[in-house]
């Protein structure tokens, strides 16, 4: 009986965490600790200046360290030069310093960081520290989760380095203030018996960037929707839209695939 209990308890809190597992942003949650998730993301983008598309590779591993801090490694890959090369890599680490909980709902804040190192050229105007530019990032995100609606946003300061064999263009402006603002919803199920019952969640991501030195700016939104199996295993089917740029950038529309699995109680 203490077994079923413990069980049910998990399945809850998994349910209340589930939606607010977004696609292309952060919540100010963290993940388990103890925990060890690897992740794929996948994403074959339209290339405007290539006249092509691009396809892009980004092998994850992240380490949830205690409660409150957690811990990220990323490589970037992509076939911008004809074939699938290592671009670059990069380090995101997030601290939740506020959390209110409630029966159906929460409310947290986070700081979070984050350093990327890249050897791609650089032609475009936008700074993306995901896959393009060196540099780094730090800002705070708060998340509100009101029983299966999760409302998340954040603003944080980037700045882009010199690439590895490619100085960063002085009249660009190095840089920018970035700006979120995510709504996930758990669509099923609509009663929750089990931790075994695959969740899914329709999400809605829109992601800015404003130049502080040129002016210039873009605005993107990201439907998506997703999968959770086995409270473990996570699938993530996205596309992203260009709705308004006055930049040059070097990807905009294309869709995205991610695939995770998460190991808990991997450290102490």
């Amino acid at each position: 009986m203490r077994f079923v209990s413990i069980i049910c308890l998990l399945a809850v809190a998994f349910q209340g965490r589930a939606q607010e597992l977004f696609v292309f942003t952060e919540p100010a949650s963290n993940v388990p600790a103890g925990s060890i998730g690897v992740r794929v993301g996948q994403s074959l983008l339209k290339n405007d200046m290539a006249g092509k598309n691009t396809y892009s590779l980004s092998p994850e591993l992240t380490w949830g360290m205690n409660k409150n801090l957690m811990l990220r490694m990323a490589g970037f890959f992509d076939t911008a030069g004809g074939s699938l090369d290592a671009t670059g890599a990069g380090l995101y680490t997030k601290y939740r310093f506020y959390s209110v909980d409630d029966v159906q709902s929460h409310f947290r804040m986070a700081a979070f960081g984050r350093y990327s190192w890249n050897r791609s050229q650089i032609s475009h105007e936008d700074i993306d520290l995901g896959s393009l530019n060196s540099g780094f990032e730090a800002g705070l995100v708060a998340t509100k989760l009101i029983k299966k609606l999760a409302l998340s946003s954040s603003v944080s300061y980037m700045k882009a380095l010199d690439n590895r064999d490619f100085v960063f263009p002085v009249d660009q402006g190095s840089n920018a203030v970035g700006y979120t603002f995510s709504a996930g919803r758990l669509m099923y199920p609509q009663k929750y018996t089990s931790f075994r019952q695959t969740n899914v969640n329709l999400m809605l991501e829109v992601a800015g960037q404003a130049n502080m030195h040129s002016g210039k700016s873009y605005l993107d939104v990201m439907p998506s929707v997703q999968f959770i199996v086995n409270s473990q295993a996570r699938i993530d089917l996205a596309y992203r839209k260009g709705v308004y740029s006055s930049m040059d950038r070097f990807t905009t529309d294309g869709v995205f695939l991610k695939l995770e699995y998460t190991f808990f109680n991997v450290t102490g």
